[in-house]
C-alpha cells in the first residue's frame, strides 16, 4: 500500500512539473516573439531614434546605473548620493509612498465607516458618487496651485487615486458580510457595535480590503508617473526629459526600471498578503 502512495505522489508530483515547465516555456516563446517583433520594428523605422531596438535599449538601462546622482530628501533636507537610475526612482517614491500610505489608510477608514453604519452611508453616498468620477489626473492643475510642482503636489494626486480605490475596496468589504455571522457572534455575546466591527467584520473583509490595497499599488503606480509628466521630479519627469532630448532609447530604460520597481512592490506585498490571511 505504501509502495502505491509512494509512486501515485511521484507521478503527481512529476504531472505538475511538467505542466509549470509547458508554461513557462509559453511565456519564454512569447518574451521572444515580442523581442523580434520589436526587432525588426525598430530595423524598420526611420529615422531609427523613433523606436529603439532592444539592444539601444538594454544599454540605456545600463548606462543609468553608471553614474551617480545627487538628490535632496525631502524634509531631512539631506543630500544623497546614488546610482543615476536608483536616484531618479527614489525621487517618485519620495511623494508615491507617502501618498499611497495615507490615501490607503483614509479610504480604508472611511469605507469601513460608511460600510457599517448605514446612516453615515446615507449622508455621504451622494458626495462619494459626485467626487469618484472625477480621475486622479484631473486635480493635478489643483495640486500646482495648492503644493506646487514638486513631492507635495504628486504625493496629493497618488493620495486621490489611492483613496478611492481603497474605499471602495473596504466599502464592499464590509457591506458583504454574511448576517450569519454577525447572528452568530451575537449569540455568543459580541453585542457592542464596535466589537462586531472588529471581531467580525474587519476578518470577514480583510480579503477584498486587501485586494483594494493590492490594486492600488499598481494603480497610483501609473498615477504618479502620469504626475510627473508635468514637472514633478523622479522616473516619469526622466522619461518626458530623455524624449525631448531624442533619447527615446533612455524613456525606454526608464520605462523598464518602473517596470521592475512596481514587479518587486507587487511581490513583496503578495507575500505579505499570504502571510496576513493565513487563517484562511
Amino acid at each position: 500500500m505504501s509502495t502505491q502512495t509512494d509512486t501515485s505522489s511521484n507521478a503527481l508530483t512529476a504531472k505538475t512539473f511538467e505542466g509549470d515547465l509547458r508554461r513557462y516555456l509559453r511565456g519564454l516563446g512569447g518574451l521572444l516573439v515580442f523581442l523580434l517583433v520589436w526587432w525588426v520594428g525598430a530595423m524598420t523605422t526611420q529615422p531609427s531614434y523613433l523606436v529603439p531596438g532592444p539592444l539601444d535599449s538594454v544599454r540605456a538601462f545600463i548606462d543609468l546605473f553608471a553614474t551617480s546622482t545627487a538628490i535632496v530628501v525631502p524634509i531631512l533636507g539631506s543630500s544623497l548620493v546614488l546610482p543615476t537610475g536608483l536616484a531618479h526612482l527614489a525621487q517618485t517614491l519620495f511623494h508615491y509612498v507617502p501618498g499611497l500610505l495615507l490615501g490607503a489608510t483614509c479610504g480604508i477608514g472611511l469605507g469601513l465607516a460608511m460600510g457599517w453604519n448605514g446612516a453615515f452611508d446615507d449622508w455621504l453616498r451622494p458626495l462619494v458618487r459626485v467626487l469618484r468620477p472625477i480621475p486622479p489626473l484631473a486635480w493635478i492643475v489643483f495640486a500646482i496651485v495648492w503644493f506646487g510642482i514638486h513631492h507635495t503636489g504628486a504625493a496629493f494626486i497618488v493620495f486621490v487615486g489611492a483613496f478611492w480605490i481603497n474605499f471602495y475596496g473596504a466599502y464592499g468589504g464590509v457591506e458583504g458580510v454574511s448576517t450569519e455571522l454577525t447572528d452568530a457572534a451575537s449569540t455568543l455575546g459580541v453585542e457592542r457595535d464596535l466589537s462586531m466591527l472588529k471581531l467580525v467584520a474587519l476578518p470577514s473583509a480583510a480579503p477584498q480590503v486587501l485586494t483594494g490595497f493590492r490594486t492600488s499599488i499598481g494603480r497610483c503606480w501609473m498615477i504618479v508617473v502620469g504626475a510627473e509628466l508635468f514637472g514633478a521630479p523622479g522616473v516619469g519627469y526622466e522619461i518626458i526629459n530623455a524624449s525631448n532630448n531624442l533619447a527615446m532609447a533612455t524613456s525606454v530604460a526608464y520605462m523598464f526600471l518602473i517596470s521592475l520597481a512596481f514587479l518587486c512592490m507587487d511581490v513583496g506585498f503578495r507575500l505579505l498578503e499570504r502571510r496576513v490571511l493565513a487563517w484562511r
